[in-house]
C-alpha cells in the first residue's frame, strides 16, 4: 500500500479516498496531495515561531526613550537614504587618506589569502581521504573544524592580546580562519576527483606528488581558484571589520571613526561605496580568470 501511495494515478487516488494513505488528500483535479509532517519540519516551525514571538516581545517591551518605534524607523530610513544618496567627505579625511586606507585593507586580505591558500593546499591534500590515510584525514578535518568554529573576530582578539595590536595580529587572526575554511573547500574538492584517474597514475608508477600534480590539480584548478577568490572577498570584509579592533588601520579604522566618533553618515556612505567597488572588481577578476583557465584547459 505504501508503494501505491507514492505513485500518481487512479490507484493512488483511490487509496487516498479510502483513507489508506495517511497524510494524503485529493485536490480539485483528482490528484493526490501528500503532506508529511516530519519531526524536523515541526521542530523547525516551532523554533521559527518561538523566535518570532521573542522578537515581537522584545520590540513591544524595548525602551525607545522619547522616540516611538515608527518614528525611529522613519529616521533610520532617512539616515540610510542620506548615507547612500549623498556620500562625500566632510573634512575629517582626505580622498588620499581614504584610498590609502582602502589599499591597506586590501593588502591585508591579499596577504592573508595567499599565505592561507598555500598552507591550505598542503593540508587539503593530507585531509583528502583519497590521497591520504584515514587517520591523518580525520585528525586534520577535526582540527580545522575547531578552528573554523571560532569566529574570525575572536581569533583576531586572541592574537591582539598575545602579540599586541597591529597588522601582525590582524593577519594571524585572519589566517587561522582562512586556512580552516580553505582546507575544507579544497579537501572536499580533491575527494571528488575520478578514482579511475588516480588509480591509473598509481598503476603507471607515478609518485604521490606526480599523482597530485597530474591528476588532481589540473582537474580542480578552476574550483580552487573560485574558492580562493571567494575567501579573498571574505578576508577583505573581515579586514575592514577588524581594522579598528586589531589596530591594523586601513579603511576599517576610518569607517569606525566616521560612524562611531564623528557621526558623519556622508563619509560612511563614501567608504561603503568604495568597499562595494572593491568587491565588484574582485568578482569580475575572478570570473575572467576562471573563464580563461577553463578555455586553456
Amino acid at each position: 500500500m505504501q508503494a501505491v501511495c507514492q505513485e500518481a494515478g487512479p490507484a493512488a487516488a483511490a487509496a487516498a479516498a479510502e483513507g489508506a494513505c495517511p497524510g494524503a488528500r485529493l485536490g480539485r483535479s483528482g490528484s493526490v496531495k501528500v503532506h508529511v509532517a516530519s519531526r524536523e519540519n515541526v521542530a523547525l516551525m516551532a523554533v521559527v515561531a518561538l523566535l518570532a514571538a521573542v522578537t515581537a516581545f522584545a520590540l513591544a517591551t524595548m525602551d525607545f526613550g522619547k522616540a516611538t518605534f515608527p518614528a525611529a524607523c522613519i529616521e533610520a530610513l532617512e539616515d540610510f537614504a542620506a548615507m547612500m544618496l549623498t556620500p562625500g567627505l566632510s573634512g575629517h579625511f582626505t580622498l588620499v587618506d581614504v584610498v590609502e586606507g582602502l589599499f591597506v585593507s586590501l593588502a591585508l586580505a591579499l596577504l592573508t589569502t595567499l599565505i592561507g591558500a598555500v598552507i591550505a593546499f598542503v593540508l587539503g591534500l593530507l585531509a583528502s581521504s583519497n590521497l591520504s590515510s584515514r587517520a591523518v584525514s580525520n585528525v586534520i578535518k577535526a582540527l580545522m573544524s575547531v578552528a573554523r568554529a571560532v569566529p574570525t573576530i575572536l581569533w583576531v582578539l586572541v592574537f591582539s592580546v598575545a602579540i599586541g595590536l597591529g597588522p601582525e595580529a590582524a593577519v594571524t587572526g585572519l589566517l587561522f580562519h582562512s586556512v580552516a575554511y580553505l582546507v575544507k573547500a579544497y579537501s572536499e574538492s580533491f575527494e571528488e576527483v575520478d578514482p579511475g584517474v588516480l588509480e591509473a597514475l598509481r598503476a603507471a608508477g607515478a609518485s604521490w606528488w606526480q599523482v597530485v600534480m597530474r591528476g588532481v590539480v589540473p582537474e580542480k584548478a578552476s574550483e580552487m581558484l573560485s574558492w580562493t577568490f571567494l575567501r579573498l572577498e571574505i578576508n577583505f570584509v573581515n579586514a575592514v571589520a577588524v581594522g579598528a579592533v586589531a589596530g591594523a588601520g586601513g579603511i576599517g579604522y576610518q569607517l569606525f571613526l566616521a560612524g562611531g566618533f564623528y557621526y558623519d553618515i556622508h563619509e560612511v556612505g563614501l567608504i561603503s561605496y568604495l568597499c562595494l567597488a572593491v568587491a565588484v572588481v574582485l568578482e569580475v577578476a575572478a570570473t575572467r580568470l576562471r573563464a580563461r583557465l577553463t578555455t586553456t584547459r
